[in-house]
């Protein structure tokens, strides 16, 4: 099956829908609890990110993933935005790690303020989402509080360890890679924060400290590596104004995506001889003749249908994120009466989301 033909355009609607209303939601409690007063370049910086144009995926995950197993969301508020918070940390250390030039349309916070400046803002948004962890206690009870607070300490390592294992691959200049290599990135890089983290807070808010917070762990692992070949695609063959950052900047950078994987995999001893020499370079080693290097890694991945094979495997992995969100949906006690329509929207949107996972930037 594909992710974009014919009903899938439905579920498109419903997703964008709820995703717009659950960022309104975030966003305007994200604000508030900002500080007003600010050191220069500080608080008043860290809200940049969060209020550039985006579609708040993992807050909204957090909040419907509540909703649609029979919690309130505004129980979940707290929580959805701490996931949001902790996202846009990890945002601007990643523009740093990998001298990134542009975010959602914009120059990232280190090429528009220096990495001194971006590095602090980082940090002070970790203290912001650290903050909203402390502030679950008096929310949500002390019991719960401590689950959640497990449940971000867990996704920090697991995050913290895939941007280790990537870092070291640029590094190192590491290219004897699988693509069960590049799947075990995926899992605790974009995985773990992007989908696994948001879906077991929701969960913990719905049914309580005791539930089992691992349910749609499958779902999330599935959509989260789907979800990464995706924008690697669109790094390499989508739009610029759409994809809101710069085109090509993973070859750029040395990123080892299942793409280039495949590449080093297919090509000829003398092909691979030259990508290797590419990637050993760090970008600021890069001359000008690295524009010619990037053209012809892309023309090579052409040749190779590399581009095309990886979304063929984002092709499978949805599939199995769409038979894994309904077997869990289909054990859980179903919506009933117009108070739960909010809950059997929200179960829309967890069922429909795989698919618009993989139809972003077609």
């Amino acid at each position: 099956m594909t992710a974009t033909a014919g009903p899938p355009a439905v579920g498109t609607s419903l997703v964008e829908r709820v995703l717009a209303r659950y960022r309104e939601r975030t966003l305007a409690e994200l604000l508030r609890h900002i500080p007003a007063q600010s050191p220069p370049y500080l608080y008043d910086l860290a809200s940049d990110y969060p209020t550039r144009p985006c579609k708040g995926l993992r807050a909204a995950l957090c909040l419907a993933t509540c909703t649609a197993f029979g919690g309130r969301p505004e129980r979940a508020l707290n929580p959805a935005v701490t996931v949001e918070l902790f996202h846009n940390a990890f945002l601007v250390h990643d523009d740093i790690q990998d001298g990134s030039e542009l975010r959602r349309g914009a120059p990232t916070l280190p090429a528009a303020y220096g990495v001194e400046v971006a590095l602090n803002v980082g940090n002070a948004t970790n203290l912001l989402g650290l903050r909203r962890v402390m502030a679950n206690r008096r929310e949500l009870g002390g019991e719960l509080a401590w689950r959640l607070f497990e449940e971000t300490e867990l996704m920090c390592r697991q995050s913290l360890e895939g941007q280790a294992l990537e870092i070291a691959w640029i590094r190192d200049n590491v290219c004897a890679l699988t693509s069960a290599d590049y799947y075990r990135m995926c899992l605790k890089k974009t995985s773990w924060y992007t989908f696994l983290y948001p879906c077991r807070s929701g969960l913990l808010v719905a049914e309580g400290a005791g539930t089992d917070a691992t349910r749609l762990d499958r779902f999330g692992w599935y959509l989260g590596a789907a979800f990464q070949i995706q924008d690697d695609v669109l790094n390499l063959v989508g739009e610029a104004e759409e994809y809101g950052k710069e085109i090509a900047g993973d070859l750029w950078e040395g990123k080892r995506t299942l793409m280039l994987i495949h590449l080093l995999e297919r090509g000829t001893a003398a092909e691979r001889a030259r990508v290797v020499r590419h990637l050993s370079r760090t970008r600021a080693q890069r001359g000008p003749e690295a524009v010619e290097e990037v053209g012809w890694l892309l023309d090579r991945m052409a040749a190779y249908d590399c581009v095309a094979s990886a979304r063929e495997a984002a092709a499978g992995l949805v599939a199995a994120a769409e038979r894994e969100i309904e077997a869990v949906l289909a054990g859980a006690p179903e919506p009933d009466g117009q108070e739960d329509e909010e809950a059997a929207e929200a179960r829309e949107f967890l069922s429909a989301l795989p698919g618009f996972v993989v139809a972003r930037g077609r």
